[in-house]
């Protein structure tokens, strides 16, 4: 439609192409990876590992399953920690017997933590890949910026999440009923090799920071690797080996025309002079420094991720940001890592605000678990501004106090 009436020409199509292919095909490749750990038993095994280390406290449970969140959204994306995190979590909670109230609790930390926890990396939210490919940010001088401000996001998010729900969580789990951790490893050659090549994917990105080499490069080898592994025939011990043919059909491989469409339509509001607008307005509000340039962009983004979903939204206020003629170098950088924070962490505003949350609901509503929009959107509001102002403060507080290298002012043409 767009292209029938206009608003976008076939000439944007390899524009829009170049900006999304990155982060699109990172993101299959990081799903396959999270899939053959998955059906190799690796997030069972750690959940049941922090659950039997709680020792039968709730309150301590409730934190470890925030951490590992963290750490499975770090590593895996927001939406890998939604996607994957969610049933397991259901699964130990039907099993301990826990009440419904303190179910809502753990319920709700899983969905929250896997966005809030999603800003350390660039391959932890598809946000970070698309707004780092544009501006050229270095993967080591991302996260040199961005893992102190995920660390108080998480803080933020515990004690938030705490504050809510803490009362619900004086109880005392069946952690005895629960099966050994080893009982669930369906594939140890898989499993034991899941902490080494994401080690090895961590350190191959910091060591060609540089090179600017595409985030899909390092994945899909990665991801080769792993489906190498889980291909082989027979499995030890005679257990049924992995169905790499089923994970590749479950693989997102419909998110490839998906976000390319998407964005598409995105380029086409810019053409209609949509960021144009908001280009002015980011002028107005870098004027006034470092930590107004970081809180106004990061609320923006958030405020345009509730209502359009954080997808569209990041590449609405990327090309506002591109527009923006009159920023200083430290407001500009300000606004391109705010736009990522408010894009990762305001979705959780509305259940529209992320694919992570709409697959949670999913996720949820499958299992009998369904959360209405009227109880999400108050949660929503109650725990993100808080959250969100916090991350954005210690965002502008690091700006401040990193050396800032000049960064291009957006990608060449394809």
């Amino acid at each position: 439609m767009a292209l029938a009436t206009g608003t976008i020409r076939m000439r944007d199509i390899p524009v829009v192409w170049h900006i999304v292919w990155d982060a699109t095909l990172t993101f299959v490749a990081l799903i396959v990876i999270s899939l053959l750990l998955d059906e190799a038993g690796f997030f069972h095994h750690a959940a049941l590992v922090i659950t039997r280390a709680a020792g039968g406290s709730g309150k301590k449970l409730f934190f470890f399953i925030i951490l590992l969140g963290a750490a499975i959204s770090a590593v895996f994306a927001n939406d890998g920690a939604a996607l994957l995190l969610t049933p397991i979590v259901l699964a130990l909670l039907l099993r301990m017997k826990i009440s419904r109230h303190g179910a809502l609790a753990f319920i709700i930390a899983t969905g929250f933590i896997a966005d809030t926890a999603s800003l350390p990396f660039m391959i932890s939210n598809l946000v970070n890949i698309i707004v780092a490919r544009y501006f050229h940010l270095p993967f080591d001088r991302y996260a040199a910026v961005m893992i102190p401000v995920d660390l108080i996001s998480i803080l933020a998010t515990a004690l938030a999440l705490w504050i809510l729900f803490g009362r619900h969580l004086a109880l005392h789990p069946h952690a005895e009923e629960l099966p050994d951790p080893r009982s669930v490893i369906r594939d140890p050659v898989v499993f034991r090799a899941g902490i080494p090549v994401l080690v090895g994917v961590l350190v191959a990105y910091f060591a060609t920071a540089r090179l600017h080499l595409p985030a899909f490069v390092i994945m899909s080898a990665a991801a080769g690797l792993l489906l190498l592994l889980a291909a082989r025939r027979p499995a030890p011990g005679g257990r049924s080996p992995i169905d790499v043919a089923k994970v590749l059909r479950e693989a997102p491989w419909q998110i490839v025309l998906f976000s390319l469409s998407m964005y598409l339509v995105v380029y086409g509001l810019k053409n209609a002079g949509l960021t144009d607008h908001l280009a002015r307005l980011l002028d107005a509000i870098g004027a006034d420094g470092v930590t107004a340039s970081s809180v106004g962009m990061g609320f923006l983004a958030a405020f345009l991720s509730s209502v359009m979903n954080n997808l569209p939204a990041v590449l609405v206020g990327t090309l506002a940001i591109h527009q923006a003629v009159h920023l200083t170098e430290p407001a500009r950088q300000a606004m391109i890592y705010a736009n990522i924070v408010g894009c990762d962490l305001g979705p959780k505003l509305t259940p529209i605000g992320s694919l992570a949350t709409l697959l949670w609901l999913h996720v949820l509503e499958k299992k009998g678990e369904k959360i209405g929009w009227g109880p999400y959107i108050r949660t929503g509001f109650l725990l993100t501004p808080p959250i969100l102002l916090a991350a954005l403060l210690a965002l502008a507080g690091i700006l401040n106090l990193l050396p800032l290298p000049t960064l291009p002012s957006g990608p060449p043409a394809p």
